[in-house]
């Protein structure tokens, strides 16, 4: 944490390389971020390319350096957002190799499955919480509902997936 903030001090100063080694440290929760969120590898890869310009773009704005993680992640949630909205009449199976289970009792595949089958909202809550960190209150804040309708909808989600899970 003491390595990332002092990265995210230098990057505030214009180092590129200080933001290159951030971008580094996070692009992995990101990406998977984007990619459960969105269900498409192309759109999770621009989504995180177009989070990660505007960041840099905008990292001098950061009023906090510890609050990097998140003001990223609020940046990247907002792009995911954006590009569900344009899904609306476009629906996209996760590719087999990411919904298929690799050996019949392959947990990690058949939780990725469950995922899977979320709607768009519940993906997106869950993986704001999840992936991003983000509590009731903030994930309502950045999507405009209600910190209470947040909780009770990352609930149902939760119970679906348990239902497609068997448990």
């Amino acid at each position: 944490m003491e390595k990332a903030t002092g990265l995210v001090r230098q990057a505030r100063r214009g180092s590129a390389s200080a933001f290159a080694s951030l971008y580094q440290e996070y692009y992995l929760d990101l990406y998977r971020f984007a990619l459960y969120t969105l269900k498409n590898r192309q759109d999770a890869e621009d989504v995180v390319g177009d989070t990660v310009a505007d960041a840099w773009a905008q990292i001098g704005s950061l009023k906090k350096v510890e609050s990097f993680k998140s003001w990223i992640f609020k940046i990247l949630s907002n792009k995911c957002r954006q590009r569900l909205k344009g899904y609306l009449d476009k629906a996209e199976e996760l590719p087999e190799d990411l919904s298929a289970p690799v050996r019949d009792h392959d947990e990690d595949a058949d939780v990725r499955t469950a995922f899977a089958r979320l709607d768009d909202e519940e993906r997106l809550i869950l993986s704001m919480n999840l992936f991003g960190g983000y509590t009731s209150r903030e994930i309502g804040e950045a999507l405009g509902m209600n910190d209470n309708t947040v909780r009770s909808r990352q609930k149902r989600a939760l119970e679906k997936m348990a239902g497609y899970l068997g448990k």
